[in-house]
């Protein structure tokens, strides 16, 4: 017999059985009817028990209202309330009754008098507010003039459970979702899985459920992982963001009784979404605390890091990223029917981005899209790639800026020296993983393993530019904060920015650019107080995940002498970026204008006069350009002359005829 046929039948059975079990209490409101009346009872009720059951006999598996019964430990009274309230809405003779009862036809419902006049094994304490029917809301009471007298309903989800209709209940819909993918998980997470199932089948036994918490920065796996543990324990998986729990007591205590009605109905877990959760939001927390736990049931909570509870058992499992191994397997399977001739170099994707398995997926059905648009074998790596850098992107849109870096080395006018320490610097980041992996120094020590570097000279000297040089020739993107916007006056906010920063970027290896570091280098301080002590703590934190950092972290500064010597021992590369001396500021102006900027009679050696740096010096130029736009002529020397003007003016410093004699 297929599920079908006997999901078919057990609704059958259902709907018998209920129809007997509500012909019961008709039965018995009918005979109190007419010995309220003085007319002859009907002598039915025996027949009514034998057909009721008879239809229990027939149920292939427990029916709705027995489970009911169990679940909520509903004595025969409280069972009998809850079917008279069902019988109102499944049966027209009820209200006819009930009118009857009342001795009023505009009184046409059940209340709590009817009941405890007509309905056998009577107890008081089966409507106190602590009892099942009212704690659980199984059956609600509308306004009246007494309790006993207010008309009673049941709960709209409980009567479709009752008629075998399973669904969330609409006061959570838009609060709680279905989360019932579940894309194949890499061995470790499999592995991970199973032994949080095993965690709960043993709780489970000893009616000692803990919640379970999975730690990681990676959103998607968690989610993955949660719905394999579910499907293992054979529960339905709901999530809810952490940020729509009620502050207000009331709410929440509703919120935590209709979820917890609701596990015992449909045997659900629910996962918790902490992740993009504001850790300073302390109301919040408390919200989150107290529904987590006065919340029964199977709870997983997904968090960046761990959230303290005092109240209820929780085990913490650590979600780590897919080894390496784990990534190319996954990397593999995916290109196997886009691109299958990429396997051979799947491992330079797996050296350069630490991706999940679904981020992994998301990036060859990217590619795979482009692919189609414009076959291109030749281009599927570079394609690919790309797929990959879109995908890894952090979501650091408060801590910083991308930027798109579009220089070569020919733009950068350096001393040979200082270019070659960048060609290292690349080197470094492209040949990490041989180094690191492949020859073993990654194994002989982890500490250190960060490639850092700081970039040290005069605004506009172009230190900026060599950043953006790097990221062009490594095909990384580039992110760029402002130092002076993370670091915080309150204790303990710097850290905490800079770790929401470097675990945004780790995915994808993107270079990071912190300007402004004297924001928060300096001179190690003598600590004479709490904040000198904090302030050196901060920079230390910021030295250890530059550190351990898998992509290429730069610092700028216009002061190195400022910054204390101890520290610079921990970064591997500095680059001293120099005034540009009379010879390089005429190659800066020789390059400054793009090939298609019309020009006239601009003589570079005479410009190269002018004592700015780079930055200037293209200020300058796109100023002139403007002038000259506007005018309808080529750049010259008078538009240069008059930009030149502006820009001094702006640095509050005198234009000499040592830098512009003769010029006109």
């Amino acid at each position: 017999m297929n599920p079908t046929t006997i999901n078919r039948n057990w609704d059958e059975a259902n709907y018998c059985y209920l129809s007997a079990a509500l012909a019961v209490v008709r039965g018995i409101l009918e005979n109190h009817t007419a010995k309220e009346q003085n007319q002859p009872e009907e002598e039915k009720q025996g027949n009514l028990q034998q057909a009721l059951q008879k239809a229990a006999a027939a149920m292939p598996a427990p029916s709705t209202l027995e489970r009911i019964c169990k679940m909520f430990s509903l004595s025969s009274f409280e069972r009998d309330l809850l079917l008279l309230c069902a019988g109102m809405e499944l049966n027209g003779d009820f209200a006819k009754l009930c009118a009857t009862m009342h001795g009023d036809l505009q009184r046409a419902y059940p209340t709590l008098s009817l009941a405890l006049a007509a309905l056998p094994n009577v107890h008081w304490d089966a409507i106190a507010p602590n009892a099942p029917l009212r704690h659980w809301r199984l059956i609600q009471i509308g306004d009246g003039h007494a309790l006993t007298l207010s008309p009673l309903r049941i709960d709209e989800r409980i009567l479709h459970y009752l008629t075998g209709i399973q669904y969330l209940d609409e006061r959570l819909a838009g609060i709680i979702e279905p989360l019932q993918e579940i894309s194949d998980l890499v061995p470790s997470h499999q592995d991970l899985a199973e032994r949080v199932a095993a965690v709960w089948s043993q709780a489970y036994k000893i009616k000692s459920l803990p919640v379970v918490q999975l730690c990681s920065k990676e959103t998607t796996s968690k989610r993955a992982i949660a719905a394999r543990i579910c499907q293992l324990q054979g529960l339905n998986l709901w999530a809810m963001p952490a940020q729509v729990i009620p502050l207000v007591p009331s709410e929440l205590d509703n919120l935590i009784r209709l979820w917890t009605r609701e596990t015992i109905l449909s045997k659900s877990a629910l996962l918790i979404d902490c992740n993009e959760l504001d850790t300073n939001d302390t109301a919040r927390l408390n919200a989150i605390a107290r529904f987590i736990e006065r919340t029964k049931g199977f709870l997983i909570v997904t968090s960046r890091e761990r959230i303290g509870l005092s109240q209820r058992l929780v085990v913490n499992f650590d979600v780590y990223q897919p080894t390496s191994k784990e990534q190319g397997a996954v990397w593999q399977d995916a290109l196997s029917t886009i691109a299958p001739q990429m396997n051979g170099q799947v491992k330079t994707l797996v050296d350069q981005f630490n991706l999940s398995a679904p981020t992994i997926r998301a990036a060859c059905a990217e590619a795979a899209g482009q692919l189609a648009q414009t076959p291109d074998n030749d281009n599927i790596s570079d394609i690919l790639w790309d797929a990959c850098r879109v995908q890894a992107r952090p979501r650091l849109d408060e801590l910083a800026q991308r930027i798109e870096p579009s220089g070569d080395w020919e733009d950068l006018v350096l001393p040979e020296a200082q270019k070659q320490i960048l060609r290292e610097i690349a080197a470094h980041v492209r040949q990490r993983s041989t180094v690191y992996n492949n020859w073993g120094f990654g194994a002989k020590s982890a500490r250190g393993l960060g490639i850092s570097a700081l970039f040290a000279g005069a605004s506009g000297t172009g230190k900026t530019l060599g950043a953006e040089v790097l990221a062009h020739k490594l095909r990384l993107d580039l992110y760029r904060i402002d130092l002076s916007s993370v670091v915080s006056k309150y204790i303990g906010e710097t850290e905490k920015n800079l770790r929401r920063v470097f675990d945004a970027a780790e995915q994808g290896g993107v270079i990071l650019l912190f300007d402004e570091a004297d924001a928060l280098f300096g001179k190690r301080s003598e600590v004479k107080d709490a904040r000198d002590r904090y302030a050196n703590i901060e920079v230390s934190y910021l030295l250890q995940r530059m550190e351990s950092y898998p992509g290429l972290a730069v610092l700028t500064t216009n002061l190195k002498s400022s910054i204390d010597t101890a520290f610079l021992r921990r970064i591997r590369f500095v680059v001293q970026f120099p005034f540009p001396d009379t010879t390089q500021r005429a190659e800066i102006w020789r390059r400054v204008f793009p090939a298609e900027t019309p020009t006239a009679d601009l003589d570079t050696l005479q410009l190269a006069r002018l004592n700015v740096a780079g930055g200037n010096i293209r200020n300058i130029a796109l100023n002139a350009a403007f002038l000259a736009a506007d005018a309808g002529e080529p750049v010259q020397m008078k538009h240069i002359l008059r930009a030149a003007q502006t820009e001094y003016s702006k640095l509050e410093k005198p234009l000499t005829d040592a830098e512009v004699g003769g010029w006109m």
